[in-house]
């Protein structure tokens, strides 16, 4: 008996260990590509930090950079980025199941199981059904989105730059990405010079708010009518749109008449950029103004959106909107003398509630300990470390310009923190779902402490 448990135990170790892996040679394999002279837009190598950086980034549909994407980048290059922004965004097993369907080959019962974790269904149940409709769906989207964007661009820079600009930023957008190649105009402005635009901001904000939604989500509304919705479902859809306004209030509050964000812009653009913000921060990375230009209280409330981010399953980052819920779910219950935790007439488990509370504190330690880290080692503010620190970790990718100037050691953990917040979060959350716990033979006797 106890062997089987130990084989069971080892089984669900490798397949945490495939999803680190498998991403691991992604990232390897886009340093490889990225350092080639072919990648780089002056034709030479752009040295092995720049380029892992960058593959990192793109995988971890993080958005950070060292270099503006289109200044340092050729379409080569550019090319390799937005194929590992697809291959991190939809998830490698996604992509992995698409290519069993095209050679026609059976889908056995590890790589079903593989291809459920990785977009957060509890069982093998339906899952080719769903990564069937999640495949198609997204390239829908996503297609959907780079027309909307070419029509667009054409009258402005012409069918063939149109064209790659639509598609570019699309896949980027759905994929909660945030890498932009607008440095043909401005390197480094991201979508400032789309702000006053009533047609990209908005295709944007569609692209961001659907990749981050989660693919199980959208199978729901799909499928079953609203009185059938799962209580995960109903929760996603709330929580997004009650962040998603009380982070667009927040900002035309704080920053309606700051001259270094909003205050040079109409009503209209005001609101708009706004909204967009408060979007983008749901681990999208774009930026239709300089971060670095918001208030104290701009800078603590984009904290605060980046480190929730988007849903479980879905392209973006962050400790995820439901994990959030519950945590808030569960202080309510004890602020007002409760031991459970309710939600639509369901109870929320003790083990649920201590699976979220242990994200949320993994999260914030290496938040506050990076953000430290940083300061240490490169002459920033702590307020700008913490920003940064949160975004990878978050895998937004909005930088309020630092990332650059950092020191090796402080690139190095930005390194480290992309790819904990977008592999190490999943691995958590593998081992959460089969909840493989080893049992004590033993325990030890009680004791009161003082809490609070």
């Amino acid at each position: 008996m106890a062997e089987k448990s130990v084989r069971k135990r080892r089984k669900s170790l490798s397949t945490s260990k495939i999803a680190v892996l498998v991403f691991a040679a992604v990232i390897i394999l886009g340093t490889v590509l990225l350092m080639l002279p072919v990648s780089s837009r002056n034709g030479e190598c752009c040295g092995f930090k720049t380029a892992l950086f960058t593959a990192t980034s793109s995988t971890c549909v993080t958005g950070l950079v060292l270099a503006d994407t289109w200044s340092q980048w050729s379409g080569v290059g550019q090319f390799v980025i937005i194929a590992m922004i697809e291959i991190g965004g939809l998830g490698f097993m996604s992509l992995a199941s698409f290519i069993f369907v095209l050679a026609r080959k059976k889908v056995g019962f590890q790589q079903r199981m593989l291809i459920a974790e990785s977009i957060n269904s509890d069982g093998n149940g339906g899952v080719m059904r769903i990564q069937r409709n999640l495949l198609i769906g997204s390239l829908s989207v996503e297609t959907l989105g780079a027309l909307v964007l070419f029509l667009r661009f054409l009258p402005l820079y012409g069918a063939s730059r149109a064209l790659k600009l639509g598609v570019f930023h699309s896949v980027s957008a759905f994929c909660n990405a945030g890498f932009d190649i607008m440095g043909f105009k401005a390197p480094g402005a991201s979508m400032a010079l789309m702000a006053d635009d009533p047609v990209v901001l908005p295709t944007l904000s569609v692209l961001i708010i659907a990749g981050g939604i989660g693919f199980v989500v959208w199978d729901e509304i799909i499928r079953l009518k609203p009185k059938k919705w799962s209580v995960y479902t109903k929760l996603v859809l709330i929580t997004t749109a009650v962040l998603l306004l009380f982070g667009w209030i927040v900002f035309c509050l704080l920053e309606w008449n700051n001259p270094q964000t909003l205050g040079g812009f109409s009503t209209r653009s005001k609101l708009l950029n706004s909204f967009f913000q408060s979007v983008t921060l749901r681990t999208a990375g774009f930026a239709s103004f300089d971060q670095n230009g918001l208030t104290q209280a701009g800078k603590a409330v984009s904290d605060f959106l980046m480190f929730i981010g988007g849903s479980s399953g879905s392209t973006a980052g962050g400790i995820k909107t439901v994990t959030f819920v519950v945590l808030f779910l569960f202080i309510r219950s004890r602020v007002r003398g409760r031991k459970g935790t309710d939600v639509f007439k369901h109870t929320v488990s003790n083990e649920q509630v201590m699976n979220a509370l242990s994200l949320f504190i993994i999260m914030v330690t290496l938040s506050f300990a990076g953000a430290a880290f940083m300061c240490a080692n490169s002459a920033v503010t702590f307020d700008a470390a913490l920003f940064e620190t949160i975004s990878a970790l978050g895998t937004v990718g909005l930088s309020t310009g630092i990332t650059a100037q950092l020191g090796t050691a402080s690139q190095i953990m930005l390194i480290i923190f992309m790819f904990f917040g977008r592999i190490g979060i999943l691995t958590i959350s593998i081992g959460f779902l089969k909840g493989n716990y080893t049992e004590r033979n033993y325990r030890y006797s009680g004791t009161n402490l003082l809490i609070g």
